[in-house]
């Protein structure tokens, strides 16, 4: 199914009780006194000053925040999405196009009520969605903010905009607040996860996130006017040389999510930050590399490509 009328729709975490989406609030803030929140498992004590790889603490770290028309189509629509960009990340890609943000810690420390207040500024400037930006290490202060928003109105779906390193145990509390799962699925070769993003163990743990999203909310589907409402969305970036593994992606998506996983194939790689004194990542990729990329795609059965 990808199409359907959206006056039915209703935002998932609306229709979790109040006390159902309390609960959780309080389980991913207790995470942040032993933090697990993400693969890495710090295991330090953010809520007491403690800092573990993504250097942040127990308070909203934001960016910046916009109507966003880069985005895919079902997430602009017209009015475009309505994204949230957290800074520092969970992993340490070497490539990083936004490294001002994610390595270097571009941003504030915001209030709860001013992350809330934020999504519904969003909100009403007609964006079709809350797109966070990502999020992984800060899913505790996006839900307690969340709580305020909702109080205040706040009925767009929410999308969880992420590199695919995740935390099923993360994920498990999101079930029944995310709308829409957009993932990255980086690599196939741990080695190269390794050397690239200081994380070798990022192909086990996108699939095994990538099967947990889809668990819950299942293939995209879209409204009449092609507008995201729920779903999976999953960004595949085809680097040179074929490191990404681009055929081992699309055949798990095919062979163990479905055939129809709304999947973007990026041609958009260029050397950002440190990938320009990292050969064969110092290089654009070719037309034909991305053909073949494609051409994978096509072949293994994935039926929507964007």
């Amino acid at each position: 199914m990808s199409k359907s009328d959206d006056n039915g729709f209703k935002a998932a975490y609306l229709k979790l009780s109040k006390k159902d989406l309390t609960g959780k609030v309080h389980q991913a803030e207790e995470i942040l006194k032993n933090c697990t929140l993400c693969p890495r498992n710090c295991e330090v004590d953010r809520t007491a000053g403690e800092r573990g790889f993504c250097r942040t603490g127990d308070k909203p770290f934001v960016s910046s925040w916009n109507p966003h028309f880069g985005e895919e189509k079902p997430l602009v629509g017209r009015h475009g999405s309505g994204t949230i960009f957290f800074a520092y990340c969970s992993l340490g890609c070497l490539f990083c196009q936004n490294w001002a943000i994610s390595h270097a810690g571009e941003g504030n420390i915001v209030s709860f009520e001013n992350l809330a207040d934020t999504m519904l500024t969003l909100q009403h400037y007609g964006c079709h969605n809350i797109n966070f930006v990502t999020p992984t290490h800060q899913v505790p202060m996006i839900l307690r903010s969340l709580e305020i928003a909702i109080e205040k109105g706040l009925k767009v779906p929410l999308v969880y905009n992420c590199g695919g390193y995740e935390s099923v145990e993360t994920l498990t509390i999101l079930d029944g607040i995310v709308d829409i799962y957009m993932p990255d699925f980086k690599y196939t070769d741990p080695q190269v996860a390794l050397e690239y993003s200081k994380a070798g163990d990022y192909p086990f743990v996108a699939k095994a996130a990538i099967r947990e999203m889809h668990r819950q909310v299942g293939d995209l589907v879209m409204d009449n006017r092609g507008v995201a409402l729920r779903g999976l969305l999953v960004r595949h970036l085809v680097f040179p040389e074929g490191l990404a593994g681009t055929e081992e992606v699309v055949k798990f998506l095919v062979g163990e999510i479905s055939a129809n996983t709304y999947t973007n194939i990026m041609a958009q790689y260029y050397p950002c930050f440190q990938a320009v004194k990292k050969p064969p990542l110092d290089r654009r990729i070719t037309d034909d590399e991305y053909r073949r990329a494609v051409k994978s795609a096509i072949d293994a059965g994935l039926k929507r490509l964007d």
